[in-house]
């Protein structure tokens, strides 16, 4: 019988904050699998502005005003919320208090969900999985490149055929120079604004008004260095864009073409208005938000990608990557030592395992699990499901555990492809003799990622989020 659930995703970005509810279902599967399905929307928010104090700080208070009304609209109870997550994005995730922020979140949702900030490849990664999925499914053959343009940060994403390869993040966004609304007077310039300023010769900043000269060579030089994303730069270019990076993109030396998507507020700006709608006027945001979308359709570079390709989510990408692909759920064999080991936050991943691995290799990763604070995390894939396979992994294991004196209130989680959670759970006990704080995890794919989160069981599966992304973004 399908369990009913509730799904969440929240954005709290450098210029506006989303939030969307909608309701899943855990199904069994014909094959016995338990999978979490998306089947409406509850709730979505409208879009409101980020809110923030002046002294580079967010402010949480009005945060969790907005977040008992976004709850109550989306009638969400204590417990009923399995899936899902929030991100802090952009330069909201370098505010002084973006971790009162994240605490609030978890104290207000649990610790089922992913609450992080300053996660740039995930974030690269929920704006593709958000924007492009269904795109990247009808295109199979076609290597997807995402670019989601908020306020702070430019997200990239490569993806082919559902799958992210490649991501990266620029701070390149459209809110580096605010100004008054209906004007380009600077109100107040990010320090990437002001540096880039000074490459530019532009020496004006809060008070003074841009002319439409300047405002043309800094979304010029916005546009090319998200070209050059595609087509590397060269010499001063160069080095300005590399200073721009907080997490370098490099595009694979096998991909000679690419579609280009655009989500973000930027990529909203842009569809709208191949849709037919009319460009708002001019600084109505009070960014250069509108002029670099305007910039970005008249481009050549990307005339063909805008007009063959349309993707579904635009400016709410991200909301709707934590919504619908940020929780996976368990094999149904799992291996739980002690239901009071859960939930599991901030579980960090420290190696990999394989059928083949050498004791030594084994005894390296369990070391670095026992002098993790937090216990922590191994993917394991053993490529087959034979018995002997296990059972050797399983003992080499459970004898390294016992040699090291293996402490037996420190968590340790076993991340398997296979389907093989329990029995593996078995030897590496000794079939329960061996005291340890164990969850063993079947049917996960393996990501690259830092961090694990896992939830509390439900249906005789638990919710498993990763994040803390690398740049391959590699899931297999």
């Amino acid at each position: 019988m399908a369990a009913a659930v509730k799904l969440i995703g929240l954005d709290f970005g450098t210029t506006t904050s989303s939030a969307v509810i909608a309701a899943g279902q855990l199904n069994r599967t014909a094959t016995g699998r338990m999978e979490l399905e998306f089947q409406e929307e509850i709730f979505r928010a409208e879009m409101v502005f980020t809110p923030m104090l002046g002294d580079e700080r967010i402010d949480v208070d009005e945060i969790e005003r907005l977040l008992d009304v976004w709850l109550a609209a989306g009638q969400v109870r204590e417990g009923e919320l399995f899936g899902g997550g929030a991100l802090l994005t952009g330069l909201t995730a370098q505010m002084n208090n973006a971790s009162a922020l994240v605490s609030l979140i978890r104290r207000r949702l649990g610790d089922t969900l992913v609450a992080t900030a300053d996660d740039p490849c995930l974030e690269s990664w929920l704006a593709f999985m958000g924007n492009c999925a269904s795109l990247s499914r009808e295109h199979p053959d076609k290597h997807i490149l995402n670019l989601d343009i908020g306020g702070g940060t430019t997200n990239l994403a490569l993806g082919q055929d559902r799958q992210v390869l490649r991501t990266g993040c620029l701070y390149l966004g459209a809110r580096h120079v605010q100004v008054v609304p209906g004007s380009y007077r600077i109100v107040k310039l990010s320090s990437y604004a002001r540096e880039l300023f000074d490459h530019l010769g532009i020496a004006k900043g809060p008070g003074d008004e841009l002319t439409d000269t300047e405002v043309a060579a800094v979304i010029a030089f916005y546009v090319m260095a998200l070209e050059a994303s595609v087509n590397s730069p060269s010499g001063s270019t160069r080095q300005i864009v590399q200073r721009l990076e907080q997490v370098p993109f490099r595009m694979p030396d096998d991909v000679r073409a690419v579609v280009v998507t655009f989500s973000g507020g930027v990529g909203e700006l842009i569809y709208r208005h191949l849709q037919g709608e009319p460009w708002p006027t001019p600084t109505y945001y009070g960014d250069l938000g509108i002029d670099l979308a305007q910039r970005i359709v008249q481009s050549s570079i990307w005339a063909d990608s805008l007009r063959d390709f349309r993707p579904k989510s635009a400016g709410r990408a991200t909301v709707y990557g934590l919504l619908r692909h940020t929780t996976e759920v368990s094999g149904n064999t799992l291996f739980l030592s002690d239901p009071n080991l859960l939930p599991l936050t901030d579980m960090p991943i420290l190696g990999n395992l394989y059928a083949d691995s050498s004791e030594s290799q084994i005894r390296d990763v369990l070391t670095l699990v026992r002098h993790s604070s937090r216990g922590g995390g191994v993917q394991v894939r053993l490529w087959t499901q034979q018995a002997a396979s296990v059972r050797r992994l399983g003992q080499c294991i459970a004898d390294v555990l016992q040699q090291s004196d293996f402490p037996a209130t420190h968590p340790l989680v076993m991340l398997v492809r296979e389907n093989v959670g329990r029995v593996l759970g078995q030897y590496i006990t000794c079939w329960g003799k061996f005291p340890l704080q164990l969850l063993v995890i079947d049917e996960m794919a393996q990501r690259d990622a830092q961090y694990v989160q896992i939830g509390l069981p439900r249906d005789q599966v638990v919710p498993v989020s990763y994040y803390g992304f690398l740049p391959t973004g590699k899931l297999t």
